[in-house]
């Protein structure tokens, strides 16, 4: 199936590329998501009449997510959990601590931009945590998990 790309979108092509994906990749995520539309001869012509717009709305998506990364370089957050000697969490650390940890400190979040590559956190100490605010900007953050007394 071929549909049209409204925006950038990470491993598979930028703002107005023409891809060919599989059926359920566009119905279920694609174009639900706004991300997509199906390629027809109208809705290339509606692209084409739309494509200044949506590149200024593609810059100021890439902008917000590089002053979101300002605001997050250097980011080391401390979370506390209750733990065994050897250091195993009883429970982990998942995504949606992390983001719940980003926001105390004022700073908006999503947990899907989180990316916890082995799973989420299950022993103490330090974590390089990989995030992800747009197809262009990726930073990594330090989180320390620290045992409660």
């Amino acid at each position: 199936m071929e549909v049209i790309l409204l925006e950038k979108v990470q491993n598979l092509g930028d703002l107005g590329d023409l891809v060919k994906v599989k059926p359920g990749y566009a119905r279920n995520y694609l174009i639900p998501q706004r991300k997509a539309t199906f390629a027809t001869e109208e809705s290339k012509a509606e692209f084409e009449r739309r494509r200044k717009e949506l590149e200024v709305v593609a810059g100021e998506r890439l902008q917000q997510a590089q002053e979101r990364a300002a605001q997050m370089e250097n980011l080391i957050l401390e979370i506390t959990r209750k733990a065994s000697e050897e250091g195993k969490l009883f429970g982990s650390v998942s995504t949606v601590d992390i983001a719940e940890a980003v926001a105390a400190r004022g700073i908006t979040l999503e947990k899907s931009e989180i990316h916890l590559d082995e799973g989420a956190l299950k022993v103490t100490g330090e974590h390089e945590i990989g995030v992800t605010l747009h197809p262009e900007v990726h930073l990594y953050i330090k989180v320390i998990v620290l045992p409660e007394d």
